[in-house]
């Protein structure tokens, strides 16, 4: 079942609660509550699951959170996330916890995020969602740092070709590696001339040798794949290639980097042509597939998932009296006046940010 038919089903049957005379309930806890963390972490783990491109991403903060009530049915858990982008690329076995975030200056990309998930006796799944990525620009606070091209740019290509030539005349594990993706390329303007930095995944091929022409890569779900940083021009650059381990060989961890010159002889890989600047989201994410409304647009999620008439649950810090409505003003007996002290109200949501935000100077 696609996602839009399956929260279709979830909103007819909260309807279908509200057609039996059954109120459901509203439950909005704090943005940093444990029940808040412990969805935003399911939402995060299924997020990573399903991006098979680009990078890895990180929670940064709850922004908001919903959960609906019904007898007889599972918790409906609606949350709005931000999540930045981290340097792991999505193949990098790194644990998630030891990725960094991408900082400003590298260009940082936020992704903020609907989910919308359900609590059984087997835990809480998600049920749908959507992302909307955006960069942030670097120019705020680093005047002539390095800029995103897009990923077909002529002059990145060159870079990925010639520095991936070299690795493979270099390295030593008997396998020659091809271009499995491209994650980023940006440039930067020098006095000489402009420099080009190139972010690539690679992956191994049945050809030996460096001279073995025809290579056709391997199954994806068994090949060795690695990962490399490039730097420079076609004529002159560097790279940086990492080897992520195999199930095979689980500590193999190889690393070249020294300056190099350019071997332009035959070309193995074949890039997605498109001029975009970074990998969005893919499109089983996106909002006219999924179902889901963007929170930031004239719709909200609520709409949805029609609740009529419902009762909201909301925690009341200690000392502040409740605004619930006296059923009877005349049974209730006159009590004199407490003399109570003025309570700051900390707001609930948003939740702390875990790490920068993107529109912040670092």
């Amino acid at each position: 079942m696609k996602l839009w038919g399956m929260f279709a089903v979830l909103g007819l049957l909260v309807m279908g609660t509200w057609a039996q005379g059954v109120m459901p309930t509203i439950d909005l806890p704090p943005c940093d509550s444990p029940e808040a963390e412990a969805a935003a972490l399911v939402a995060e783990d299924y997020l990573n699951a399903q991006h098979t491109h680009g990078y890895k991403y990180v929670l940064n903060r709850i922004e908001k959170i919903k959960i609906i009530s019904s007898p007889g049915q599972a918790d409906k858990y609606l949350l709005e996330l931000d999540f930045l982008e981290t340097t792991c690329h999505i193949l990098d076995p790194t644990p998630l916890s030891q990725c960094p975030v991408r900082q400003k200056h590298q260009t940082a990309i936020e992704a903020d995020c609907d989910f919308a998930l359900s609590n059984t006796t087997q835990g809480l799944s998600v049920v749908a969602f959507k992302c909307k990525t955006e960069t942030e620009s670097a120019e705020d606070i680093c005047v002539g740092c390095p800029e995103l091209i897009p990923l077909n740019d002529t002059d990145g290509l060159q870079l990925i070709e010639s520095s991936l030539n070299f690795f493979n005349k270099n390295q030593t594990l008997n396998s020659k590696f091809a271009l499995f993706e491209i994650g980023r390329m940006a440039s930067q303007v020098f006095h000489g001339g402009n420099k080009y930095f190139a972010e690539y995944a690679i992956i191994d091929t049945n050809c030996t040798s460096y001279d073995d022409d025809l290579c056709i890569p391997q199954n994806h779900t068994v090949a060795i794949h690695g990962f490399c940083l490039a730097e420079g021009s076609a004529d002159l650059n560097q790279v940086d290639c990492k080897i992520f381990p195999d199930t095979t060989q689980l500590n193999t961890t190889v690393r070249i980097r020294q300056p190099l010159h350019a071997h332009t002889s035959g070309s193995h890989h074949n890039p997605a042509v498109h001029s975009l600047k970074h990998h969005k989201l893919t499109v089983f994410h996106d909002p006219t597939v999924s179902g889901l409304i963007s929170a930031e647009s004239s719709e909200s999620v609520e709409a949805v998932v029609p609740v009529a008439a419902p009762v909201v649950k909301r925690e009341v810090p200690a000392g502040v009296p409740s605004e619930e409505p006296v059923a009877d003003a005349s049974a209730h007996t006159e009590k004199p006046p407490l003399d109570l002290k003025p309570v700051a109200l900390v707001p609930s949501c948003p939740g702390k940010k875990k790490h920068f935000a993107p529109a912040e100077v670092q």
